[in-house]
């Protein structure tokens, strides 16, 4: 009997989808990464779209560029992991889509900023997607079944 294996078959546009969103999130923290590192450069004029941003990382002083690191390196796991259709990929991308769900889901009670409320449904949809991916055979038989 011969098993068909995930990496034999396409990835489905909602699996490249969220491997996108994974690969510009990487992108996007590498450069506020850059922008924190080099105050007064080339890409300081990114804080206008969002100044309140930057100055809580300016609070925080070197740990916000710690942050935006592993932000990046979390976003390109779970990016090169999906890819590949391997486990800790699907784990990895979980676990980043459940701490900025919960992130926003406290910046909303916390700092009673409702601009963050748009994340909350924006995470459950991706998290529910990935659920999705995970039952309809995106990974083969590497994942168990619930």
């Amino acid at each position: 009997m011969s098993r068909t294996w995930a990496s034999d078959r396409p990835r489905s546009a909602g699996l490249v989808a969220i491997i996108g969103f994974f690969v510009f999130g990487s992108g996007m923290s590498l450069l506020a990464a850059l922008a924190l590192s080099q105050p007064g450069g080339a890409l300081e004029p990114m804080w206008r779209l969002n100044p309140e941003a930057h100055t809580a990382f300016q609070v925080m002083g070197p740990w916000s560029i710690a942050l935006m690191i592993a932000v990046c390196v979390a976003c390109t796991a779970s990016a090169i992991g999906l890819w590949d259709r391997k486990l800790w990929g699907y784990r990895v991308a979980g676990g980043v889509l459940t701490i900025n769900l919960l992130g926003d889901m406290l910046n909303t009670l916390l700092r009673h900023d409702p601009r963050t409320l748009v994340g909350v449904p924006i995470g459950f949809g991706l998290l529910w997607y990935l659920r999705q991916l995970r039952l309809v055979g995106q990974f083969g038989e590497q994942l168990p079944r619930p």
